[in-house]
């Protein structure tokens, strides 16, 4: 288990765009599973949409990629000088709109590794109902001085 304050020394992510708020498990460089806890004063719900309030489908994939950043940079030599960006998204689908209240929970798991890259699976589910899924293409680089 990881709590908020570990997770803030890893990822370079802050509020609003922190979208993990405790991992559960992890398997480094193997598996992570974490939760998001969907909470109705986060700045997007005041657009998308007024008085129907429902997650972006682009925040779900950002919390996947924060995921899976998090298990790799739990081992990462140098890791306080490196970056993880999106270099890819295939097979997205989002299955159920998720709402404030909801708590999403975020697994994430290698397909493939290399020098600089990595694609993962995650999934997103809400009371055990899958609600968004994808493959995600990450590239490490270096984090600028």
């Amino acid at each position: 288990m990881m709590t908020i304050q570990e997770i803030l020394k890893l990822l370079p992510h802050r509020y609003p765009l922190l979208l993990v708020d405790r991992v559960l498990e992890v398997e480094p460089g193997k598996r992570v599973k974490a939760l998001k806890n969907v909470t109705a004063n986060e700045p997007h719900f005041t657009g998308h949409f007024p008085g129907a309030p429902i997650m972006p489908g682009v925040l779900i994939l950002e919390s996947m990629a924060q995921c899976g950043a998090l298990m790799f940079l739990q081992d990462l030599p140098d890791r306080d000088k490196k970056l993880f960006y999106f270099g890819g998204v295939d097979k997205a689908r989002f299955r159920k709109p998720v709402v404030p209240g909801d708590q999403l929970i975020l697994e994430v798991e290698l397909i493939q590794r290399r020098s600089n890259s990595a694609r993962v699976r995650g999934t997103a589910k809400v009371d055990g109902v899958l609600v968004a899924e994808a493959e995600i293409l990450t590239v490490m680089g270096d984090r600028p001085e």
